[in-house]
């Protein structure tokens, strides 16, 4: 049987939470005993996206966005109210064993190593609990470890590693049965810069290489804009940007400029179309972004260098973690003109 095709299908995705409103006092809490009032809570409201086979796509949103519950629902851990989703062609929460085998999960916070076995031990388990032929599992273990050198510790009780080199060994884990489909939760939150790039350079193989696909949750700026094309970015529950990283910059982070020493005189310099010169002064310009449709960075950049001589140039663009708040701000703004309904 040939390995399955990842891919993650989301349509109207809808969970909602049902909780006791406890009332102050004693009295209150008898009657909230005898008559108690529920409200709901909408974590995740009609949703809808895909992750293509091999793409590595990042989920973001502030804390209480709705990230986690809709990866639970992925895992096969939550049923949704409503709306449905789909993992490598299985609805996950309906089969949930055959799911299981489609996915790998890493959790930043959590592990699913044994934690009083050497590393080596818990990946013999999980080759039985997978029915991981010897050889193939062998084989995934020699690729693991000269990408994230995990002969080095693997024989070290799980209790006693590092985060860094814990988190390492749950991706080697979350891989070893081959699933098409990884779901990553921060998994490198508070680790060194060193090992951090370690697991990049790692998801990158997995995904160029390998044709994995991948979602990501991170807070990290730098990890989406090494690793992601694509961001969903959710809030209050609800989808509010869905774009590869040039559509959210040119929309929300149109602040770049392409500074330039011009190789020979120029009396008169006339920008490419959709780029403004904001400075110049001798041979030094300086342009940026002319309107709604200007180009990205990159695309001035290459339109600079085609149109005149250069000697040197550099660009400067706005901070990722600016442009991602910036699409926040106005989501926010858009939401609170939005009328509310009933419950939310």
């Amino acid at each position: 049987m040939g390995r399955v095709s990842g891919s993650i299908e989301v349509r109207g995705l809808t969970r909602t939470f049902h909780t006791t409103v406890r009332r102050p006092g004693l009295a209150g809490a008898l009657r909230s005993l005898v008559n108690p009032e529920r409200v709901a809570k909408h974590a995740v409201r009609d949703i809808s996206f895909d992750v293509a086979p091999g793409e590595l796509l990042a989920l973001l949103g502030p804390n209480g966005a709705g990230k986690s519950t809709t990866i639970k629902v992925l895992t096969g851990i939550l049923t949704p109210s409503s709306g449905e989703a789909r993992v490598a062609g299985v609805v996950p929460y309906e089969e949930r064993e055959r799911n299981a085998r489609n996915i790998g999960a890493v959790f930043g916070q959590r592990t699913q190593l044994w934690w009083d076995l050497p590393v080596r031990e818990s990946f013999a388990i999980l080759r039985d609990i997978y029915e991981v032929p010897r050889a193939e599992h062998a084989a995934r273990l020699e690729e693991f470890d000269e990408l994230l050198d995990l002969s080095s510790f693997w024989d070290t009780r799980v209790r006693h590693l590092s985060l860094g080199q814990r988190v390492r060994s749950d991706l080697a884990a979350a891989l070893l049965h081959d699933p098409p489909v990884v779901f990553l939760d921060e998994p490198t939150i508070g680790m060194d810069v060193v090992v951090k790039e370690q697991v990049r350079e790692f998801l990158r193989n997995q995904v160029e290489h390998r044709g994995r696909t991948v979602l990501l949750t991170t807070h990290d700026m730098t990890e989406v804009e090494r690793l992601a094309e694509r961001v969903v970015l959710v809030n209050h529950g609800r989808l509010v940007l869905d774009g590869t990283l040039d559509e959210i910059r040119r929309k929300f982070g149109s602040t770049w400029q392409v500074r330039a020493t011009l190789a020979g005189p120029h009396a008169e310099v006339v920008p490419p179309n959709g780029i403004r010169l904001l400075r110049h002064d001798g041979p030094r310009v300086v342009f940026g972004p002319d309107g709604p449709d200007a180009p990205t960075v990159h695309q001035a950049l290459k339109a600079v260098i085609e149109r005149y001589q250069v000697t040197d140039i550099g660009i400067d663009e706005a901070d990722l973690e600016d442009v991602m708040r910036a699409a926040y701000v106005h989501a926010e703004s858009q939401r609170e003109a939005e009328p509310q309904p009933e419950g939310a």
